[in-house]
């Protein structure tokens, strides 16, 4: 509920305050004590004048200004590229779905399958591109294209709900073990390592050669010692030019190209 406000004109008693609140009937009314002899109430969006002869109402103009909100680029699903035609994994070996009723095929099809059913089918996919052969079911290609389905899958799910906290923890895990298995093909096997990459979409980056968790300690020592460092290289050129400025003539030529060849 909103509050109520009451601002009162004039020299007013705490008597005539009660009856003002028993006059307007809301018993919760905040009363702000004012010039002249005259009273408003606003309640929300209406604004009522109370005057000694009477009360009329005012309904305010409302231009607001709202600020636009930035429209979230349209993300292109995994998905979008299977045909609603086509027949579901656990039907594409059976003969008799291809000369089955229209009713029955669109129940057979992917028109009417449910999102976990299309994701099974694009996984087969991904894995047909980089298994070795037909029996190949738990290799480190195959595995590779099975998190790379459902990191696809994290992300446009999270790209819509972006605070799911929990689908995010599961995406991170399978990039990490999907980075693992990566790591270890490219040692083993580079060949392999960028067919797989080519054939699934997937760009690798080299991780750093160092982790250090930057505690608020290591950021105000590191920049300490670029500052002192900073200090001894001016300290160092004073000292330079104070030496060749008491040197003679014929040995200045020498010692600024000794220092050239330094730097």
């Amino acid at each position: 509920m909103l509050p109520v406000f009451c601002v009162c004109y004039g020299h007013n008693t705490d008597d005539d305050i009660v009856s003002l609140k028993k006059k307007i009937r809301m018993p919760t009314v905040k009363l702000l004590m004012c010039q002249w002899n005259m009273g408003l109430v606003m309640s929300g969006e209406n604004l009522s004048v109370f005057h000694s002869t009477g009360c009329f109402a005012i309904q305010p103009v409302r231009n607001y200004a709202r600020a636009l909100r930035k429209k979230k680029p349209v993300m292109e699903s995994q998905l979008s590229d299977l045909p609603p035609t086509m027949l579901k994994m656990e039907y594409a070996a059976v003969p008799l779905a291809q000369t089955a009723d229209d009713l029955v095929m669109r129940l057979l099809t992917l028109e009417l399958a449910s999102h976990s059913e299309k994701l099974k089918l694009k996984t087969e996919q991904l894995i047909a591109k980089v298994q070795r052969d037909d029996a190949d079911h738990s290799s480190t290609e195959v595995r590779v294209a099975i998190l790379t389905s459902k990191i696809r899958n994290y992300q446009e799910h999270l790209h819509k709900h972006p605070k799911d906290k929990a689908n995010k923890r599961w995406m991170l895990m399978a990039i990490d073990r999907r980075k693992k298995l990566l790591k270890h093909l490219r040692a083993t096997r580079y060949d392999t390592f960028e067919h797989v990459c080519q054939q699934l979409g997937i760009t690798y980056t080299f991780p750093p050669e160092y982790y250090r968790h930057a505690t608020r300690r290591w950021v105000a020592k590191k920049a300490l010692c670029i500052k002192v460092f900073k200090e001894v290289q001016k300290q160092k050129l004073e000292q330079r030019k104070k030496i060749i400025q008491t040197l003679p003539t014929g040995h200045v030529e020498l010692a600024q190209t000794a220092s050239t060849g330094t730097k």
